[in-house]
Formats: structure tokens, sequence, C-alpha cells
């Protein structure tokens, strides 16, 4: 893909303007966009792949955030420098759609989503070298916060991926690094298990964008 074209999308032998150049700047369409989507998500996750018409505020939501459209993120309190923590019910297609959403912007820095299970079994294995590992520059999205075990390192317990946002939080202070992450938890139950000090640290680390509550589950 050329950057000096950000705004058309090359996939095989199909190209998909996601909007306008106005000098270097881009103009986005939404629809465009959605179009785009639906395409690069069936290529990801097969021919099942859509678009939902309910889906289509949150969508909204997420794009102008990744195409860091800065005024109309304000007027939904979304600030660009943090990550995006997306939260749901089970199957209502979080993790599709953050894996899904940075291809819309190839010309940035991409992050890698990494299950927080994995993380832990990392540290199960190599022990604290795990949490150093994602306290790294290196932009992430951890999927599915919160249903991770607890892990255990030579018999000590460790609640690994408080850890891991608490060195995330610093890289953030430092050097705006960004983080995003997935749950199916709630504001409460975040707290509960990582703590109020980790807790307050999300607060300054994510915007919050959720589904609503009844979001069907697309999985069935």
């Amino acid at each position: 893909m050329s950057h000096s074209k950000p705004h058309i999308i090359v996939e095989g032998a199909k190209q998909y303007p996601l909007g306008t150049m106005r000098g270097n700047q881009i103009l986005y369409d939404f629809d465009k966009m959605l179009v785009y989507l639906d395409a690069k998500g069936k290529l990801l996750f097969g021919n099942k792949f859509k678009i939902y018409k309910e889906d289509r505020d949150i969508l909204y939501k997420l794009c102008l955030y990744f195409i860091q459209d800065r005024a109309s993120c304000k007027e939904f309190g979304i600030d660009i420098d943090k990550g995006i923590l997306l939260s749901g019910p089970v199957g209502c297609g979080k993790t599709s759609l953050i894996r899904l959403l940075k291809h819309l912007v190839p010309h940035r820095q991409p992050y890698e989503v990494v299950p927080t299970r994995n993380i832990v079994f990392g540290f199960n294995h190599l022990g604290y070298k795990t949490i150093e590992d994602y306290g790294n520059t290196q932009f992430f999205c951890f999927d599915d916060l919160g249903i991770e075990p607890i892990g255990r390192h030579f018999g000590k317990d460790c609640n690994v991926m408080g850890e891991v946002l608490l060195s995330r939080y610093d890289l953030f202070l430092k050097r705006k690094t960004k983080t995003h992450a997935t749950t199916n938890l709630n504001a409460a139950e975040l707290e509960a298990l990582y703590g109020i000090r980790v807790r307050s640290r999300m607060r300054q680390l994510f915007n919050l964008v959720a589904f609503e509550k009844g979001s069907k589950d697309k999985r069935k």
C-alpha cells in the first residue's frame, strides 16, 4: 500500500477508497469505511462476518478514534491520546472489531492483539520477565481482560495483568505509548479483580467504549 494515498486501501485486485484527500488531510467517509471493514472482515474471519446495523453507533465512535478525528472524538468524550477499553457482553464481536479496526489506518503504528490468558501462561513459565516484555514501547491490545487466571511462578501468586497495566501506565505517562483492551467485565468487577490503584490508572489509560448490555451473541 502506498502511503502517498493513505485514503485508498488495496486488498488483492480491489481498491477501497475511505474518503478523499484535501491537501494532506483525508476527509473520511463513514459509509465507505464500513464497506471496507465489511470486506476486510470477510477476508480475516470468513464469509460469515458482517457489520451489524445495531453496531453502527459504536463503530462510528471507534472509526473516529482510529482516524484520530480529534474534534469529533471530543464531542463523544473520547481522548485520542488514550487507548480504547472496548467492553460488552460475551459474543458481541469486540475481539473481531478490535482486530479489524487497525487495518483502517495502515499508515499508523499497529498494535498486537494478545489474549490475557497467554500472558499469564507466559508468566507461569518465565516469571517476571513476561511482565517486563509487555512494559515495552510496542502498542498492545489485551484481549479478554479479567478472565485470565491468577499467575503463579515458583509458588508465588501474582496478579499478572494488574502488574502489566501498571507498567503500561508508566509508559503512557513517559511516552504516550498506547494500550487497548477488550473486556466482558464492568467497572466494579474490574476494580474487584485488580484493586482500586489499577482501576484508577485504567481510567487514565483508556477511553471506555461499551456495547449495549443487550447486544446479541453473534456467535450463535
